[in-house]
């Protein structure tokens, strides 16, 4: 491909990589929450969730999904659900004593696993992600070169911005909930984030293709 056609492509998904989302809400949730290090393995399981969409992009996936209204809705329903369950999971705990954090005695943190599982659950059951990926891709692709070699191109450019501006969230939301001194204000700003995410699953439900 073009040296212009891949700048594009790096601009266009920037700023797409910037507005807020799901994936971003989870990745300032489980620094804030965790710490910044942890939130690292959600982020991971993110990145793993794009991969998955350009292998089914490849194969046709975008398409099926485009057109096929009942898995759009199962599967769009399924990722509502788990976002309000975060959220929800997010503000129960925020009420029941004192924000959790590294940085303050008895924390337990859960498995990196879990948090890798969280950031892959939330990406992959966001079809409306998935049809903006197969949306955004046409546009950029040059059918007189091969196909293939341009999606892992795009796919792994996808990945690296991805991992910059999440991991630069995850950074600046776990300095801001530092910068608090009592740990009143930081539930405060964990409960914004938990109702981000509610936001985001009650928006998904309610919403169609």
């Amino acid at each position: 491909m073009s040296l212009q056609t891949f700048l594009l492509y790096l601009a266009a998904w920037t700023l797409a990589a910037l507005i807020p989302g799901p994936a971003v809400m989870c990745s300032v949730a489980q620094s804030t929450r965790y710490g910044f290090r942890p939130s690292l393995a959600g982020i991971l399981g993110i990145q793993c969730g794009n991969l998955l969409f350009f292998i089914g992009i490849a194969s046709g996936l975008g398409e099926l999904l485009a057109t096929a209204t009942t898995a759009f809705s199962v599967l769009r329903i399924a990722g509502a659900i788990y976002l309000l369950y975060l959220g929800l999971r997010i503000l129960r705990a925020t009420f029941r004593g004192r924000s959790s954090s590294p940085a303050q005695p008895g924390t337990v943190l859960p498995p990196q696993r879990s948090l890798f599982l969280q950031g892959l659950l939330i990406q992959i059951t966001n079809p409306k992600a998935l049809l903006f990926v197969s949306a955004l891709l046409p546009q950029f692709l040059e059918p007189e070169r091969p196909v293939l070699s341009q999606l892992a191109i795009f796919g792994l450019t996808t990945i690296a911005v991805d991992l910059v501006v999440l991991s630069s969230y995850a950074y600046l939301a776990r300095q801001g909930i530092q910068s608090f001194r009592d740990s009143q204000g930081a539930a405060w700003l964990e409960r914004v984030f938990g109702g981000a995410l509610i936001f985001f699953g009650c928006r998904l439900l309610i919403t169609r293709k």
